[in-house]
């Protein structure tokens, strides 16, 4: 898979012009509120580059967003292996978009894209997405996914300290 593309969105392999922008979004303190710091430069390089490599590897991963009309970079979606040490297993769909973005239904017609191929092209029988419980327009994207929430599938986030470990967890299947 080398791109998706929606009405408004090319959703792409990353480009190294892809670096400053992203490193800027993820500096941003409103964009990275649900996680617990911010990004340094380096750090968003070393994403960015894992990113990329998981993409060649498999073929499917975060992919780059950019509004097509304007080639302008937004941010990321796309899929992505469970981490080890969840307590639950599979793939999971995620987005992060600058804030310039915010408002604009981006996300949404993003992950829409990403769980089609999914779950047409990859098969998958189940597609997760996870967020911090207080993460109301994450959460909010998800409902307008069609995904379910169970509070039973609540789960405090191993790798974080705080306020922000109360995670949910919403699912979808074809």
């Amino acid at each position: 898979m080398t791109e998706l593309r929606t009405d408004r969105l090319l959703i792409r392999q990353w480009r190294d012009s892809d670096l400053e922008p992203w490193a800027a979004m993820n500096a941003d303190p409103e964009v990275r509120r649900y996680f617990p710091t911010v990004l340094t430069a380096e750090q968003s390089a070393g994403s960015l580059a894992a990113f990329r490599a998981d993409i060649e590897e498999r073929g499917w991963g975060f992919w780059a967003v950019e509004v097509a009309a304007t080639g302008e970079f937004i941010g990321f979606t796309g899929l992505d292996p469970v981490d080890e040490g969840m307590p639950f297993t599979g793939v999971e769909v995620g987005w992060r978009l600058a804030r310039t973005a915010w408002g604009h239904g981006y996300a949404t017609e993003a992950a829409r894209a990403v769980l089609a191929l999914g779950f047409e092209v990859l098969g998958l029988p189940e597609i997760l997405a996870v967020t911090a419980v207080g993460n109301h327009r994450s959460r909010a994207v998800m409902a307008r996914l069609g995904m379910s929430y169970d509070p039973a599938d609540d789960f405090d986030e191993p790798e974080i300290e705080g306020p922000l470990r109360a995670s949910v967890v919403y699912r979808l299947k074809p």
